[in-house]
């Protein structure tokens, strides 16, 4: 017979503090917002249009098998000899994802008449919530470790598969990782979140899920699913500390977790061997 959860004060725990930092964070974004309920068809328009626009660009033109197809490693006459071409490739989709992300809320954003402040890129809002962001990395890592273990896992992270030939090949690759995840935070948390709040509240997070869970396809199903609770949980931190630094933090310190969990798998630096 299975226990009531009541009988769990961890379980209570939990559920008391998922309300805390869903409803009723929704229900005070929505108190925040003046301008809630006012007819705003053209802020959600300029949105949702630079959001599909962006998310094609990348699908269609950003992916790195374009980049291989586009800038193939042989050439007319033969192998190009290029040690590098696997890790400009990722360049090329590290650069579509930076480049998108940014380019687009600087367009968009003086045409919905807002100021780029407003958009949650200040850091004021992070330390003061420092141990919410400690507390979700604390949730997140148990499960990160327990799917290292399978085989879908190494064989999907690091994207790059050559990140153990070097330290250069890994730092450059992590620092290209890491720095399209804070353009995607920008992006997710900041433009779409901000740009649609005044004309439909909280529930600018949802609709922020969708695309965000769509950018995952191609990943390991469980990290898909993974995403709606994530982008759900760090949209609303997001909004109610106006500061998109946190989901930063988690971000990269999650990715870089994950590749050097992988990495432990793959043959050491000099081996001559990779990553399969």
């Amino acid at each position: 017979m299975l226990l009531s959860w009541r009988r769990h004060r961890w379980l209570r725990w939990l559920v008391r503090w998922g309300r805390h930092f869903t409803v009723a964070q929704w229900r005070a974004i929505d108190r925040d917002t003046p301008d809630l309920g006012k007819p705003a068809y053209g802020r959600v328009l300029v949105v949702v249009v630079a959001v599909a626009i962006v998310v094609i660009l990348q699908q269609y033109i950003g992916d790195i098998e374009v980049f291989q197809r586009w800038f193939p490693a042989k050439g007319p006459q033969g192998p190009r000899g290029d040690e590098y071409w696997d890790l400009k490739g990722f360049a090329w989709w590290a650069g579509w994802r930076v480049g998108g992300y940014l380019l687009a809320p600087l367009i968009a954003i003086p045409l919905l008449g807002d100021r780029y402040r407003d958009y949650y890129i200040s850091p004021r809002g992070f330390l003061p919530h420092l141990p919410t962001y400690l507390v979700l990395f604390g949730i997140v890592l148990p499960a990160v470790v327990l799917a290292s273990r399978s085989a879908e896992f190494r064989a999907t992270y690091p994207f790059y598969r050559l990140a153990n030939r070097s330290l250069f090949d890994l730092l450059a690759w992590e620092a290209m990782y890491a720095m399209q995840f804070f353009a995607l935070e920008v992006f997710f948390r900041g433009f779409i979140l901000q740009g649609l709040r005044r004309a439909i509240g909280a529930n600018a997070v949802f609709v922020m899920v969708i695309p965000y869970c769509m950018i995952h396809f191609g990943k390991p199903m469980p990290e898909t699913f993974g995403a709606i609770i994530a982008g759900t949980v760090l949209g609303t931190i997001a909004m109610r500390t106006r500061s998109i630094w946190g989901g930063v933090a988690i971000h990269v310190g999650v990715a870089v977790t994950m590749d050097m969990l992988a990495l432990r798998a793959c043959p050491g630096f000099g081996s001559g061997h990779f990553c399969e």
